[in-house]
């Protein structure tokens, strides 16, 4: 099909970059919940961790230590968060 698909995604990532702000960041997660959205993955390169919001009440954050998991969203996928900033 062409064109744009009709509805929010499932999952959204949002990697933080250098000129991002805080508050730029959290109007659009809010953005994605608010649209449907699933989950929202912001990765933050600076702090080496993985924030995943399936609503704007839960909140996971993630550091290397930890797992990052697809849950309903993404089922069977899975990585060790630290394997994102090799």
């Amino acid at each position: 099909p062409e064109g744009f698909w009709p509805g929010p995604p499932d999952l959204a990532v949002e990697v933080i970059s250098p000129t991002d702000t805080y508050a730029a960041i959290e109007e659009k997660v809010t953005d994605w919940l608010q649209a449907g959205t699933r989950m929202v993955m912001v990765v933050n390169p600076r702090t080496r961790t993985v924030t995943v919001y399936h609503s704007p009440a839960g909140v996971t954050r993630l550091t290397e230590a930890d797992l990052l998991a697809g849950g309903e969203v993404l089922p069977g996928f899975s990585c060790p968060v630290s394997s994102l900033f090799v």
